[in-house]
């Protein structure tokens, strides 16, 4: 099933006549007769009335398509800053211990573990004596 279809020899509406007879020399003076198309030349395409309506459909799709993510595409608002303040870990602190007195009641401690190694860029739960980690308050 194809939606394009490809014109016959000649162009639509163009008078065809016998070569040699008499109303092929009028025709042929009058410049009527189709010309012959060359190599290069491609066949002219035509949509038929099914391959319009597809066409026409994708177009519709498209265009529906392309409205939708427009309307549901948003920018989030500058997100809420929570309050920090910077702990100097002292000898012996361990992060899952500074995650302990950090976390809010019934909070997961390893939940605020995860939390604080992302805050401080922390490629692991070690601590060295001194380091300075930002904590958040309350």
């Amino acid at each position: 099933m194809s939606a394009i279809t490809i014109a016959p020899h000649a162009v639509r509406g163009v008078p065809r006549a016998r070569v040699g007879s008499p109303s092929a020399s009028r025709l042929a003076a009058r410049g009527c007769f189709a010309r012959e198309r060359s190599a290069r030349e491609p066949a002219p395409l035509r949509l038929t009335r099914r391959g319009r309506v597809v066409v026409g459909v994708l177009g519709l799709a498209l265009a529906a398509g392309a409205g939708g993510a427009t309307l549901s595409a948003h920018a989030d608002g500058p997100s809420v800053g929570s309050e920090v303040e910077r702990v100097v870990v002292q000898p012996g602190d361990t992060l899952w211990a500074i995650a302990a007195e950090v976390a809010a009641p019934g909070e997961d401690v390893r939940d605020v573990v995860l939390m604080l190694m992302r805050m401080n860029e922390l490629p692991s739960g070690g601590l060295a004596a001194g380091q300075t980690i930002v904590v958040p308050t309350g």
